[in-house]
């Protein structure tokens, strides 16, 4: 697998990410800054390292495997993975302009 295809397949696995709302907010939680990072690699693998809003988050235990149910449901990817992590801590700084603007923090 060529480093192009991981990106193709990384683009993709950000667009399924879109489409999962955190429960509490009328974001999607790619937007809200909840995800760090996506790794793929040429085993057709997914590893998502991602925050919550806190570590008292309600979705804490159901949002993580959303994701990875979700990133599994395209071809291009057999196994997912999520990792969650708190460093750094999530801040409304991390979200996108879009996500603000939705929110009216702009």
């Amino acid at each position: 697998m060529t480093e192009e295809n991981t990106q193709k397949i990384g683009d993709k696995i950000i667009e399924v990410i879109k489409t999962i709302y955190d429960p509490e907010i009328p974001v999607d939680i790619y937007e809200l800054g909840l995800i760090y990072d996506v790794f793929v690699n040429e085993n057709k693998e997914a590893k998502i390292l991602m925050t919550l809003t806190s570590p008292n988050c309600p979705v804490a235990e159901t949002l993580p495997v959303e994701v990875e149910e979700k990133v599994k449901t395209l071809e291009e990817i057999d196994h997912a993975e999520v990792e969650i992590t708190f460093d750094p801590t999530w801040t409304q700084d991390m979200m996108s302009e879009e996500a603000k603007l939705e929110l009216g923090f702009l």
